[in-house]
C-alpha cells in the first residue's frame, strides 16, 4: 500500500531530474519516512473508524482491529504514527518552505473528511474525488517544494498539476478498486461507495477509463514536448491494468474471486509511478 505514499515526492525528485535540477536526498528521505507513517495513520484510524461501524465486521479480515480486538492501542498507533509524521514533515519545511507542511496537513485534512466522524465523506461516494486531490497536486506540491533549494516560495501549481495528475488517477483506481468485493457488506451499514452506487458491472466498465485517463494524462506532456519520450516506461503498468480490467469484466458478481483486484490496481500505480519517475531522470542522459 505504501507505494501510493511515496510516489508524490519520487515523482517530483525524476522531474528535477529531468529539469536538471539537484535533488535534496536528505530531504528526500524525511519526506519519504514520513509519508509512510502518515499513510500508517490513514490507513489505520481507517480501521479504527470502520470498526465503529461494523462495516468492516465481516468485508475486511486484514483490518488491525479485526486481528486484535483492540481498538485502544490500534488508535494509539495511528495516532502515534500521525504525530511522528507531522514531525518529520515539520522538519522538511523548515528546511525548505513553510508551505511544505501547510499543503501535507491539507493531505491530511482530506484523510480526516474522508474517513473520520462526523464527516465521513467516503460514506458518501465522495472519497475519491478526495483521494485524487490529495495524492495529486496538494502531495505533488509538497514533493517540488520540499527538494527545491531553499528560499523559493511559490507554490509549483502548474507542474504539479501536470505531473502529479496522472499517477493520482492511478492511486485513485486503487480506492475505487477496494470496493469490489464488499458491496454487500457496504450497502448494508450505509457506506455509498461508487461500486454501491453503480453496481459492479456498471463500475467495472469504468476501470478502462482510469488506466486511461491516467495514460492521458502522463502521455500528453510528451506528445507537446515536455516531457521526454523516456517519460513513456510508465507503460511498465500496462500489463497490471490489463489483468485487472480481465478480472473485472468477468468476474465482478463473485467477491471471493475478485479480493485481490486492488492489488492489480496497486501493482499498476507502482509500475506506472515508478517508470515515469524513471523516465523522467532518464531523459537528459539519454537526450
Amino acid at each position: 500500500m505504501y507505494a501510493v505514499a511515496v510516489m508524490p515526492v519520487l515523482l517530483a525528485a525524476g522531474w528535477r531530474r529531468q529539469q536538471e535540477l539537484p535533488v535534496r536526498l536528505d530531504q528526500l528521505f524525511l519526506f519519504l519516512l514520513a509519508a509512510v507513517l502518515l499513510l500508517a495513520w490513514e490507513n489505520l484510524a481507517n480501521d479504527v473508524f470502520d470498526a465503529d461501524t461494523g462495516v468492516d465486521a465481516t468485508g475486511k479480515p486484514h483490518s488491525l482491529v479485526n486481528l486484535t480486538g483492540r481498538r485502544d492501542r490500534v488508535s494509539l498507533l495511528a495516532n502515534g504514527a500521525l504525530l511522528v509524521g507531522l514531525l518529520l514533515m515539520a522538519l522538511v519545511a523548515v528546511r525548505s518552505q513553510g508551505a511544505v507542511l501547510a499543503l501535507v496537513l491539507a493531505c491530511c485534512g482530506l484523510g480526516y473528511l474522508y474517513q473520520g466522524p462526523p464527516f465521513r465523506l467516503g460514506y458518501r461516494g465522495l472519497g475519491e474525488p478526495l483521494c485524487w486531490l490529495a495524492f495529486g497536486p496538494l502531495a505533488t506540491a509538497a514533493g517540488l517544494m520540499a527538494l527545491a533549494p531553499e528560499g523559493a516560495t511559490a507554490v509549483p501549481w502548474r507542474a504539479a498539476l501536470e505531473l502529479g495528475s496522472g499517477p493520482a488517477l492511478a492511486t485513485t483506481l486503487v480506492l475505487f478498486c477496494s470496493h469490489f468485493h464488499q458491496v454487500k457488506e457496504d450497502a448494508a451499514h450505509g457506506k455509498r461507495s461508487p461500486v454501491v452506487r453503480l453496481g459492479t458491472a456498471r463500475a467495472a466498465a469504468l476501470v478502462p477509463w482510469f488506466v486511461a485517463g491516467c495514460l492521458a494524462f502522463e502521455w500528453g506532456p510528451v506528445l507537446v514536448g515536455h516531457w521526454p519520450l523516456t517519460a513513456l516506461l510508465g507503460v511498465a503498468g500496462l500489463p497490471a491494468a490489463q489483468a485487472l480490467i480481465r478480472l473485472l469484466r468477468e468476474h465482478h458478481r463473485e467477491p471471493e474471486r475478485i479480493a485481490g483486484s486492488k492489488f492489480l490496481a496497486l501493482r499498476f500505480q507502482a509500475l506506472n509511478g515508478l517508470g515515469l519517475a524513471l523516465g523522467l531522470a532518464l531523459g537528459p542522459l539519454l537526450g
